[in-house]
């Protein structure tokens, strides 16, 4: 996983509705929360999309936006969003090149699979915060949001 303090890496990948993500563009708006995950339509997958959903309105209050990233196909993170009602990008990373660039990719008995971590990345394009449960899934919200108050309070978060 890349530590807190880093910059960054800027990257352009396909979001669930066919549009362009890219993160520097992002970055203009405000914070970027990018959480990363295994699959869409699993029980872990799906209690933290909805921490995220359920907690979204907490976390664009504290000038953030929310990204998703899965190996999973556009078609499946748009099934995933209406089913479960996903109020922000799902982005589709097949050749999982965006899992590999922030080191949120690991092999378990020779199968590649995708953490479970979640970065808070500052306006400035600075790694604030790096949350990775891959067990305790509930908390990855209450994370980010501690996190958001903390840097915009500029103050180093403790989260």
């Amino acid at each position: 996983m890349l530590k807190v303090g880093r910059e960054a890496p800027d990257f352009e990948a396909i979001a669930d509705d066919g549009s362009a993500f890219k993160l520097s563009d992002r970055l203009r708006d405000g914070h970027v929360v990018l959480y990363f995950y295994p699959r869409d339509f699993t029980p872990g997958c799906i209690a933290e999309a909805c921490g995220f959903r359920d907690n979204h309105n907490a976390i664009t209050q504290q000038g953030a936006a929310i990204a998703g990233i899965s190996p999973d196909s556009q078609d499946s993170h748009r099934r995933f969003k209406e089913k479960y009602g996903v109020t922000f990008p799902l982005i589709s990373d097949p050749d999982r090149r965006v899992i590999s660039l922030y080191e949120a990719d690991r092999g378990i008995g020779g199968l590649l699979a995708t953490r479970r971590v979640t970065y808070v990345i500052d306006r400035d394009g600075v790694i604030r915060g790096v949350y990775h449960h891959e067990i305790a899934i509930r908390r990855h919200h209450v994370n980010v949001v501690c996190a958001l108050e903390t840097i915009n309070r500029e103050e180093i978060p403790d989260c």
